[in-house]
């Protein structure tokens, strides 16, 4: 049984203060830490160390943490949380399209930046319980809940945590119209439900790796004013 001293969190930002904040708190609540001072570091640490959470900022010196992002998902499907004092949405946008599972804006509190992480590792660990059917199948997409492995027509297909889980809550209900709130809640948490931005990125990550032609959906249909559904 792992405990929180098995997940290893890296905390990524060039401010001391707000690294040594988020530092102490992880690790008061029981969670293994390291810290990179900049991007350049990061990635350093990232392939010294077995990370399973990464927490950075945007603005970096040497490289930014868009750029972070976009290097860690070429080799990762490590939960990302972006911390950052730019609050408009598309930045919020852009970090999402690169791969972040979430965007908490500074400043913040202890609870919130806490239930966040503990947001994003239930995802990247959730096992189906004995009463769900372990495979999902729907068409050519087959969706092996155990082994966390997604194929299109046999062929294997590369998801983050959040976008396994995305899907697999679609797939689950497929033929119903799940509305923005409840799907934001069944994947992202409870604490979540007016994030209709980071629907509508990772609805088009998914399209981007799912369907035959992303521009045209066969699979993930948007119904609009409501939220989604995936077509039987």
């Amino acid at each position: 049984m792992h405990t929180l001293r098995d997940i290893t969190v890296l905390v990524v930002d060039d401010a001391k203060s707000l690294r040594e904040f988020v530092r102490r708190n992880l690790d008061a609540r029981g969670y293994r830490v390291v810290t990179a001072v900049n991007g350049a570091d990061a990635l350093e640490q990232f392939h010294t160390h077995p990370i399973d959470l990464v927490i950075l900022d945007l603005i970096m010196p040497q490289m930014d943490g868009i750029e972070v992002i976009r290097r860690l998902r070429a080799v990762s499907p490590v939960p990302i949380i972006v911390l950052s004092a730019l609050g408009e949405e598309s930045t919020k946008i852009q970090a999402l399209n690169q791969g972040a599972d979430d965007y908490l804006t500074k400043p913040f509190g202890v609870g919130e930046l806490l239930a966040r992480v503990q947001a994003v590792l239930r995802r990247a660990h959730q096992s189906p319980t004995q009463s769900e059917p372990t495979i999902l199948r729907q068409g050519p997409i087959v969706l092996d809940r155990e082994r966390h492995e997604v194929t299109v027509d046999g062929q294997p297909v590369e998801l983050t945590p959040t976008e396994f889980s995305l899907l697999e809550y679609l797939m689950q209900n497929a033929g119903k119209v799940l509305p923005h709130r409840v799907i934001l809640q069944h994947v992202w948490g409870p604490e979540y439900g007016r994030e209709a931005e980071y629907l509508r990125v990772y609805i088009g990550r998914l399209r981007q790796k799912i369907e035959p032609d992303p521009n045209r959906p066969r699979y993930l249909r948007t119904v609009r004013g409501v939220g989604y559904a995936f077509e039987a």
